[in-house]
C-alpha cells in the first residue's frame, strides 16, 4: 500500500487469490484508508495475468467497502510494469518487491489504459476467444490428417486442381472414399459401374459427371504408392477418427456461433451493425473486434486503438540514417490484432 506522496511502501500483505482473500485484501485497504481523512481516490494496480486477474479485479471495482473512494482497479501490462522496474538499479526479484513497482507505477500516473470494465464484455470475450480456439484445433486437426491421407492415398490431395476427384477433400464422398476402401488396391479394382454408384450414393447425386470423377479417382489410386498391409487398417482407423473430429469440431463452432449472436444482443446491437456494414465484415469478425475492443470511445484515437492491438512500427533512425523497414510492435492484444488482419485481407477481397 503507497499514497500519492511516498517513494515507499507503508504497509505490506500478502492474501490468497480467492473471495476470502479478496476480502481481506478490501478490509486491509480500508483500515488504512479510514486512518487518513484525506485520501478521496483509491486507484489499485494488478500485474494482467490472464484470467487469473479476473475476479480480483471484478470483486475490488465492486466491492461496497471500496465505492466511497472512488476506487479504480487497472490491470497493467506486464512488459510496461517490467520495463519500469529496469529504472531501479539493483532492484531484486520478490513478491514484495513487484508489488511495490506495481504500485510506484500507478503513484507516478504512468497508467495511461482506462480502469477495468467489469464482465459486460468478458461473456462474449470468452466465446469469440474459444471460437478461435476451436477453428485452430480444426486446422491442426486437418493438418494432420493430411499426413495420413497422403500415407494412404498419395496423390489423393497432391493433384492439380483439374486432376482432383474432390473439390473438396474433406467432405462426405472424400471421407466415404478414405475409409470405407482399406487400400488404393480396392479402387482400382473395382468396376467401373460399382464405383460411378459408390460416387453417386455417397454424393446424393451433386456430381455433374460421375463417371469422370470415377476416372479421376482410379487413375489417382493407380498412380499412388502402395502401402504395406500391416498399415492398411491402422491408418483407415486414424483416418476415421480424424473425420469424427473434424466432423464434432464444426458442430461446436456451430453451437458457439449461436452463442455469440445471443450475447452481443444484451451489448451494443449498433456497434454490431455498424461493423457488419463494412464489406467483407461478417458476424464472426464483428463480435472478435467487439470483444476484445469493447467501448470504443475508451480510445482517444484510431492511432491509440492500434498500438493496443500492436500494429505499430519502431521507428529505427539515428543522424541522417532512417530505416525502411522496420519490425512490427506486436506488444499489444493479440486476439485483437488477429481480427484485425483477417478483417483487413476480407475488406481487400470484397472491395
Amino acid at each position: 500500500v503507497m499514497d500519492f506522496e511516498s517513494t515507499k511502501p507503508i504497509a505490506t500483505f500478502a492474501v490468497p487469490n480467492n473471495e476470502p482473500g479478496a476480502e481481506e485484501m478490501a478490509k486491509h485497504i480500508l483500515e488504512f484508508l479510514n486512518t487518513e481523512s484525506s485520501l478521496k481516490r483509491l486507484v489499485i494496480g494488478l500485474e494482467s495475468t490472464s484470467f487469473y486477474g479476473v475476479h480480483i479485479a471484478n470483486y475490488l471495482s465492486t466491492s461496497p467497502m471500496l465505492m466511497p473512494y472512488h476506487t479504480e482497479v487497472y490491470c497493467l501490462n506486464p512488459k510496461s510494469i517490467a520495463n519500469y522496474k529496469k529504472s531501479y538499479i539493483g532492484l531484486s526479484k520478490n513478491d514484495c518487491i513487484d508489488a511495490f513497482v506495481i504500485a510506484d507505477y500507478a503513484r507516478v500516473g504512468r497508467i495511461t489504459t482506462k480502469p477495468w470494465r467489469g464482465c459486460q464484455y468478458l461473456a462474449l470475450q470468452r466465446l469469440t476467444r474459444h471460437r478461435l480456439h476451436l477453428v485452430k484445433a480444426l486446422t491442426r486437426e486437418k493438418t494432420y490428417m493430411l499426413s495420413n491421407i497422403f500415407l494412404k492415398f498419395s496423390e489423393f490431395n497432391t493433384l492439380d486442381a483439374e486432376e482432383q476427384p474432390f473439390s473438396n477433400e474433406f467432405g462426405a464422398t472424400a471421407s466415404a472414399v478414405l475409409t470405407e476402401f482399406l487400400s488404393t488396391e480396392e479402387i482400382v479394382d473395382m468396376p467401373m459401374e460399382k464405383l460411378v454408384e459408390f460416387i453417386c450414393e455417397k454424393g446424393r447425386n451433386r456430381f455433374p459427371d460421375p463417371q469422370k470423377t470415377a476416372k479421376l479417382l482410379q487413375a489417382a489410386a493407380r498412380n499412388s504408392y502402395r502401402l504395406d498391409k500391416c498399415l492398411y487398417e491402422p491408418i483407415t482407423v486414424a483416418i476415421a477418427s480424424s473425420f469424427t473430429m473434424i466432423s464434432t469440431y464444426y458442430a461446436e463452432i456451430k453451437k458457439v456461433n449461436q452463442a455469440i449472436e445471443t450475447t452481443i444482443k444484451g451489448l451494443n446491437p449498433n456497434a454490431f451493425l455498424s461493423l457488419q456494414s463494412i464489406p467483407g465484415l461478417g458476424p464472426v469478425m464483428a463480435a472478435g473486434i467487439m470483444a476484445e475492443i469493447g467501448d470504443i470511445s475508451v480510445f482517444k484515437s484510431q492511432e491509440s486503438l492500434a498500438k493496443y492491438a500492436g500494429l505499430v512500427w519502431r521507428e529505427n533512425q539515428s543522424g541522417q540514417f532512417k530505416a525502411d523497414d522496420t519490425s512490427m510492435s506486436k506488444a499489444g492484444n493479440s486476439y485483437l490484432r488477429y481480427y484485425l488482419l483477417e478483417a483487413t485481407s476480407h475488406i481487400r477481397l470484397h472491395c
